[in-house]
């Protein structure tokens, strides 16, 4: 899903700096924002490679028409209409379809350790989940949009008012009507539609603000097509690890899996944090290549690595003096607890790891330098699906699996990631990336 805020993050390009004569960067051309009280662009961003989460290589600036179209039928800079993203409005029914097999998949197959909890409250949270995906791959979109103006307010808002109604509902469905993990999965859908309504909302009337027509652009939707396509990769690798940790969390029984979900929720939670910084990253080494300046793009990696550290040491110290605590917010199963104390002190020991490879990735999503990302996700993918399928082989278990997961799996993106940004060569500047 994360494709589709990548390519549309990557048509709506860097920020449109150009140079003075001075040589200094001129801040007067500022990309639009989708919202209110913003002028209106003269330029307008083509982005050529990008990232998944915003950012993107090369650009060239086109000089904005009166009627805001960009000569092919499309909505100036974005290819891809937000009707038409990947997956569609009937996506749903074929992942309700799969929803068992998905759930046999992970790990709570018919006469494995959660079969007779597990699995029937998987299969009933993923089809019921399935009706929420088009407006989520809507969200991820109008996410990607916006990020691709620099507009980093309009998305704050609605997660933090999505993610408010959703815990509001979740409290409702689940003990006020009892609805149980059915009543989970539709405070989410619901949360979701609201969400891709409200970006709706700001997206048209964004473009009906700068008269761009909302026809799809066949040339567009193929440039954002060749840019998502390592993203895809990148992505789909990702989440593959994830997905092989939680199979194999949850061959080790009832009492692993929710521990594992628990820590999964925290590691993410904190991941969220630390890639502010990476978000701020994309932008701003996006502004400095997009202004022809590798030497400032550079030198701001390198004052976003040390803030990955300092955020990733300070993330790990509050998780460890945190850690006896947290697990009692989640369950008073006490087998529970005993299983997520060593597990939450793994993920806080890592999280300086963590911090740098979040800064490192948003830095070459940046850049551009999607092709690699995509082939070093694979690499990594490759190291640790071997190493996680040996824990329970050598008798090793939920935290061994951790280990694996924020140590191996984050180290190995850190011995790959690092060497690429020394090197420099991801910052190309110019209008389009080689």
């Amino acid at each position: 899903m994360l494709a589709a805020a990548g390519a549309a993050h990557l048509r709506l390009g860097r920020p449109a700096g150009r140079r003075t004569g001075a040589g200094r960067l001129d801040r007067r051309v500022r990309p639009p924002r989708l919202g209110p009280r913003r002028p209106r662009p003269a330029l307008v961003v083509h982005r050529r490679a990008g990232r998944a989460r915003g950012g993107g290589a090369g650009v060239r600036d086109v000089p904005a028409r009166a009627d805001g179209d960009d000569g092919q039928g499309g909505v100036r800079g974005a290819g891809v209409p937000l009707r038409d993203a990947p997956g569609g409005a009937d996506r749903h029914r074929e992942w309700a379809s799969a929803a068992p097999a998905v759930a046999a998949v992970a790990g709570a197959a018919p006469g494995g350790p959660g079969a007779l909890t597990a699995a029937p409250h998987a299969v009933t949270y993923l089809r019921v989940s399935a009706v929420g995906l088009p407006a989520m791959l809507i969200v991820l979109a109008a996410t990607g949009v916006l990020r691709g103006f620099q507009d980093t307010r309009t998305p704050l808002y609605v997660a933090v008012a999505g993610f408010a109604a959703n815990i509001a509902l979740n409290a409702l469905l689940i003990y006020g009507l009892g609805f149980g993990v059915a009543g989970s999965a539709w405070g989410t859908v619901l949360a979701q539609c609201a969400m891709a309504a409200a970006y709706l909302r700001v997206v048209l009337r964004g473009a009906r603000a700068h008269g761009a027509r909302l026809r799809p652009s066949a040339a567009g939707v193929l440039a954002s097509a060749r840019a998502g396509v390592p993203l895809l990769i990148r992505t789909l690798s990702l989440r593959g690890v994830l997905l092989i940790a939680t199979a194999v969390a949850a061959r080790f029984g009832d009492v692993d899996v929710a521990a594992h979900q628990i820590t999964l929720t925290v590691w993410t939670l904190l991941a969220l944090a630390l890639d502010a910084v990476a978000i701020a990253g994309q932008a701003i080494i996006g502004r400095y290549l997009g202004a022809d300046d590798a030497a400032g793009a550079r030198s701001a990696c390198r004052r976003m690595i040390w803030w990955g550290v300092v955020s990733g040491v300070v993330m790990g110290v509050l998780l460890a003096a945190a850690s006896p605590l947290l697990p009692r917010l989640f369950t008073g199963d006490e087998a529970v607890h005993e299983r997520l104390l060593p597990v939450l002190l793994v993920v806080a020991v890592t999280q300086p790891v963590a911090g740098v490879v979040f800064v490192l990735d948003g830095v070459l999503m940046g850049a551009g330098d999607g092709t690699y990302l995509a082939v070093a996700m694979l690499f990594t993918l490759a190291v640790f699906t071997p190493a996680a399928l040996l824990v329970p082989e050598l008798g090793g278990g939920l935290t061994a699996l951790w280990w694996t997961l924020a140590g191996l799996m984050m180290g190995t993106r850190l011995l790959t990631l690092l060497p690429r940004a020394r090197t420099g060569r991801w910052a190309v500047t110019g209008a389009v990336r080689a």
